[in-house]
């Protein structure tokens, strides 16, 4: 097996690490692996407990929150392997996934970027994730392929060319990434791995998905189905989706779309579920994005 590099990061849910870590023990107890760990400032240093149940792994600890991209990177920054495989820290492996994901990479070196099947942890049945649609850039808006659908067999074997990988489990190869460069920190949560997809198609590479390879996920540990900081960061983040990747016709259509249209409902929707107090966070995103470049430095609430 080529050199393989396993980036994962914790925010403080050590317990959901620690068992991501048992899993990958348990289906690649060999030692060519690469485990690289990134504490990204958990206000607790778990580094004992991890290495406890894997002693394999490479611990860096950041004393601040990255966020998704920005932890990832350094994760990555610190890794040698020929394929880095990123994957949510509240995943569990399933037999031959590594393997299956990188000899795809091999037999087609156009892949840049690659993704498993992804099923629910809690109900194995139901899928989250077998494929994107492309985007559409006047509204930015796609569909997850398969999300919510009882598994029964209608997307296997499905080994191809699709929108977008899904930022949970993610395989992309060091020449990918060596041309197309890391991730935008600057999203800090939600759509950079949209945005990297981009980057890595204008790099000359493919987007591919393969089902034959599977991955479980605890969806929303950290974050919540239902939180300010989701709301704060997917609505700031689509409009910087945008404003990154659509040309000047589809970014100004999408901009009133946005206010005249999302705006409103959003506010309207918050309202109903008493949630009032995501208005605000909502004008926030609208605000960060008319104070910040498109490759602004600010990550958080700024």
């Amino acid at each position: 097996m080529s050199h393989i590099s396993i980036v994962t990061v914790n925010y403080n849910q050590p317990q959901a690490t620690i068992e991501l870590l048992k899993s990958i023990e348990q289906h690649y107890p060999e030692n060519n692996l690469e485990i690289i760990l990134v504490d990204n400032g958990s206000t607790e240093n778990k580094e004992a407990s991890f290495k406890a149940c894997n002693p394999r792994i490479k611990y860096i600890r950041s004393e601040i929150n990255l966020g998704f991209a920005g932890g990832n990177n350094l994760g990555l920054q610190h890794a040698t392997g020929d394929y880095f495989f990123l994957v949510n820290n509240d995943t569990e492996f399933t037999a031959g996934l590594i393997e299956t994901l990188m000899e795809t990479m091999k037999a087609n070196p156009e892949i840049g970027i690659i993704s498993p099947k992804i099923k629910y942890f809690d109900q194995p049945e139901i899928l989250q994730y077998a494929g994107f649609t492309a985007m559409n850039y006047y509204t930015c808006r796609n569909q997850c392929i398969g999300q919510f659908e009882v598994d029964a067999g209608q997307y296997d074997h499905l080994v191809a060319p699709t929108g977008y990988i899904h930022g949970a489990a993610m395989m992309i190869s060091r020449t990918a990434l060596l041309k197309a460069g890391e991730m935008a920190e600057n999203f800090f949560l939600y759509y950079e791995e949209m945005d990297w997809c981009e980057r890595i198609k204008a790099a000359g590479f493919e987007v591919w998905v393969n089902t034959n390879a599977c991955i479980y996920h605890k969806e929303s540990i950290a974050v919540g189905k239902n939180s300010a900081l989701k709301a704060y960061f997917m609505n700031r983040n689509r409009i910087l989706f945008i404003r990154r990747n659509a040309e000047l016709q589809q970014r100004w259509f999408f901009y009133i779309y946005f206010l005249l249209f999302v705006t409103p409902r959003n506010c309207l929707k918050y309202w109903r579920e008493n949630n009032s107090s995501y208005i605000k966070v909502l004008f926030n995103a609208i605000g960060w994005n008319l104070t910040n470049e498109v490759n602004s430095k600010v990550l958080g609430f700024k």
